[in-house]
């Protein structure tokens, strides 16, 4: 029980010390965050983020997140660019280096050439008298008091900061590009939230063999039905007018209420009249909308007439 304890303080002073950490930025935020954020805005050319170690890993992180947020970038290693990769940086480009010391050899090397290129740069440092901070033409300060390592050395409350000031540049960017969830999903249409705002009901709904039964069918050729179509209902149609559906759930609550008259009822008798439809132009995330709103996991698709087309359930948009 004492190792537990001793354990679950540890951590908890750990996410405290990067909590305050935080704070303290959101504190310090000012003329510089915006300075960098209408470089950022005004460049027409690419973000180019770069750094090394630690910084390196959260300027992958923080270049990924611009370029999946609308402004267009990548992490440029510091030494394969000394080495021939400083030709992939165009005069338009602006450059974000990240060194928690300021003093990173690899980044500093590079410094000249960015000036020279005519490139802005921007730097990302725990220490505004640094020679990278004081080199760059915008500085953000992402210093911390301490780090969140039990010794106090390695990068954890000050990564966490690096992290934290990336986002804040992203998240202001989207907001003055006027970013939308639409051309997030642009840039992610292969992820779930692009899959529901690009792709329409017609592209995944069920159209054949729909389990379809007229007004009059017996019970047991319901049960049959609904376990032959594999959508845990049934709809009722009298000719192409869509009477109501039934679901797996309407005939076991049928069968505990009815018991032994179960068997004499017929698909009228237990359908619900007036099911939710949606058509097969709209959005996923429409359907899924009108799902959530009216608390049902499936939803049949009509032309403009009514005439029953498909069947979507929550299961072909959440895959």
């Amino acid at each position: 029980m004492e190792d537990r304890l001793q354990i679950l303080e540890v951590a908890r002073k750990a996410i405290r010390t990067e909590m305050l950490a935080l704070r303290d930025m959101e504190e310090r935020l000012g003329d510089e965050f915006v300075a960098a954020v209408e470089a950022i805005l005004a460049s027409r050319g690419k973000c180019i983020v770069t750094g090394m170690g630690k910084s390196g890993l959260v300027g992958r992180k923080i270049a990924a997140t611009l370029a999946s947020t609308g402004t267009p970038s990548f992490f440029l290693h510091p030494g394969e660019a000394f080495h021939g990769d400083l030709g992939m940086i165009s005069p338009d480009d602006i450059v974000v280096a990240l060194s928690y010391s300021g003093e990173t050899d690899e980044i500093l090397k590079i410094v000249p050439f960015i000036h020279s290129n005519g490139n802005k740069l921007i730097s990302m440092t725990g220490n505004p008298e640094s020679a990278l901070a004081k080199h760059s033409d915008v500085h953000l300060d992402v210093g911390v008091k301490e780090e969140a390592c039990i010794l106090h050395l390695a990068p954890t409350s000050s990564t966490t900061a690096q992290i934290a000031m990336g986002d804040a540049l992203a998240v202001s960017l989207m907001q003055l590009r006027s970013f939308t969830s639409v051309d997030f999903a642009r840039l992610h249409p292969g992820g779930s939230l692009g899959r529901r705002l690009l792709m329409t009901v017609g592209n995944v709904m069920r159209s054949h063999d729909l389990p379809v039964v007229a007004p009059d069918c017996p019970a047991t050729e319901m049960i049959h039905a609904i376990s032959k179509g594999g959508l845990g209902l049934i709809v009722v149609c009298d000719g192409d007018r869509i009477e109501g559906i039934v679901t797996d759930g309407d005939v076991r609550r049928a069968m505990e209420q009815r018991r032994a008259d179960f068997f004499n009822i017929v698909a009228a008798d237990i359908a619900t009249p007036h099911p939710k439809t949606v058509s097969a132009d709209e959005k996923l995330i429409d359907a899924e909308k009108t799902m959530t709103r009216n608390k049902v996991t499936s939803l049949l698709v009509t032309d403009a007439a009514g005439k029953l087309q498909g069947v979507i359930q929550i299961y072909d948009i959440k895959l």
